[in-house]
């Protein structure tokens, strides 16, 4: 087996895994999106980040999943910062979610859905994407995502909605109030991840109904907008991977249960069933 490289990057943080003889040793760094860093940005992180954990191995296959990279020209991009540090290496570049549909189907036909800071679905023959539903983002989609759940919980603490044990245990958590989170949400950037960090309010807080019906709400939008609309939904398995999907899971088996689903794998992270994928 030649000495592999395995990437998946969102616009936060890169987990790679470098395989070798067997063994497989797992390194972060900065996340890399075509659309933040350019060219020469993406070779100074990888110069500082990477390569001093290689020391300095001969590559001879580089699978890069990442995001941005629906776009060609982003592909082209990475391929070539890849070639320039890794001239010998074999390099394929491909979307995040293709990470996902290898890590939880391999090579098995199945629905494939990523239910993380942001959210995203297909159906997957085994091979490539065939069907993907489409992703409009934080602001009108992202349904069942950690920033979908993010806004529902802050829209229950500035209504008034939750009760006053879970509006004293918001206040005691985030110590923030109407004009700061308002001001984060329209004027800072990456809302998203702002959004998203407020879910962990819910995972903290099981068992309260106002908490579980935030939770189920928001999954049932993901089953009703994207889920439902593959057919194949209802014959082959629905396996799901990310932070929110993973913690959560327990929901997730209780709707595929009452909807007559079957569920399939839920990981929190595509690395291990990339390894698998790509072969120790």
């Amino acid at each position: 087996m030649g000495t592999k490289l395995i990437a998946d990057s969102g616009s936060t943080k890169c987990e790679w895994s470098f395989l070798q003889e067997g063994k497989k040793k797992k390194i972060v760094t900065q996340g890399i999106s075509p659309y933040f860093l350019n060219n020469e940005q993406i070779i100074a992180v990888l110069q500082k980040e990477l390569l001093p954990r290689l020391r300095k191995v001969e590559v001879d296959e580089i699978y890069y999943y990442g995001t941005g990279l629906a776009n060609p020209d982003n592909a082209k991009l990475l391929k070539s910062v890849f070639k320039k540090l890794f001239p010998a290496a074999k390099v394929q570049a491909e979307i995040d979610l293709l990470a996902a549909a290898r890590a939880l189907c391999g090579s098995e036909k199945g629905v494939v859905c990523i239910l993380g800071t942001g959210s995203n679905s297909c159906y997957y023959n085994g091979k490539k994407i065939i069907k993907n539903s489409p992703g409009l983002g934080y602001v009108l989609g992202d349904e069942g995502s950690g920033a979908y759940m993010g806004k529902k919980v802050i829209q229950h603490y500035l209504y008034n909605t939750f009760d006053e044990d879970l509006m004293s245990r918001f206040v005691a958590r985030f110590q923030t109030n109407a004009s700061e989170i308002l001001e984060k949400v329209y004027k800072w950037p990456q809302p998203n991840r702002y959004l998203a960090s407020f879910a962990l309010f819910l995972a903290e807080n099981r068992g309260h109904y106002m908490i579980e019906n935030i939770i189920e709400d928001s999954l049932n939008d993901f089953f009703f907008n994207h889920l439902y609309k593959y057919r194949e939904s209802w014959t082959l398995p629905i396996s799901f991977v990310g932070g929110i999907a993973y913690g959560f899971k327990d929901v997730l088996k209780d709707m595929c249960y009452t909807y007559e689903l079957e569920l399939g794998r839920v990981l929190k992270t595509p690395m291990d069933g990339l390894i698998e994928y790509h072969g120790e």
